[in-house]
């Protein structure tokens, strides 16, 4: 459990890290610019870092699962080549999804001193800014994002069903040390998806934005300041 905590919260640490302190430093220098090469960065990292929390998050339960449902096996089957196994997928498939919808974003033309409805370059936004077609990066939004919040969300609620069944038979003692465990876990996969469903919500109606700098996109054709 322990291990996965310090992966979940290095995962937190480096999400915040692509967002605030360039938000703060926009705040003290009272410039809200960033250039198109940043922008990207952000959008890779924010996407690689949030997918590796939500997967942590649903091994995280599975982890839970196994600790009150099989207490006698848990060392048999949560084995630390297992653990790391598990990490290590997590972080493949945040950074491919990270990628594909990088990559993807390359082949947008953009026009030049664009501004962004929020305080970091979201995925969503920066497509809406486009000139050229964004069917298919629309169509990838939903089909991935539906796989990475729908089935780490699935695997956490499905984990949790025989997980409660097991704590509502144990003693009064236990009961309460293994419901205040699965408490904490919950709190976090609340804030975490509550907060996700807020940004892609609100996002429209920030007061802070991003203009981006035509200076900073000439090595970039008109991929980002195009016609």
């Amino acid at each position: 459990m322990y291990f996965f905590l310090s992966n979940l919260s290095f995962s937190d640490n480096c999400l915040i890290t692509c967002t605030v302190p360039k938000m703060l430093v926009n705040i003290q220098v009272l410039d809200q610019s960033i250039s198109y090469t940043g922008c990207l960065f952000q959008v890779c990292y924010v996407l690689a870092f949030g997918g590796l929390e939500s997967c942590l998050l649903a091994v995280m339960a599975y982890d839970h699962y196994v600790v009150i449902c099989h207490p006698l096996g848990y060392t048999v089957i949560m084995s630390a080549q297992f653990c790391a196994l598990l990490i290590f997928f997590s972080l493949f498939i945040s950074t491919v999804h990270a990628l594909l919808h990088t990559l993807m974003v390359l082949h947008l033309s953009f026009c030049t001193d664009l501004e962004i409805p929020h305080f970091f370059c979201e995925l969503a936004q920066v497509i809406k800014l486009a000139c050229s077609k964004t069917l298919s990066n629309n169509i990838l939004i939903y089909l991935v994002g539906g796989l990475f919040g729908g089935v780490p969300l699935s695997g956490i609620i499905i984990s949790y069903i025989p997980f409660m069944s097991s704590v509502l038979k144990m003693p009064s003692r236990g009961k309460y040390k293994a419901l205040s465990t699965c408490g904490s876990h919950l709190c976090v996969v609340s804030l975490f998806y509550g907060t996700g469903f807020g940004v892609s919500i609100s996002s429209d109606y920030q007061l802070c934005s991003y203009r981006f700098n035509k200076d900073d996109c000439s090595g970039f054709g008109d991929v980002f300041c195009g016609h």
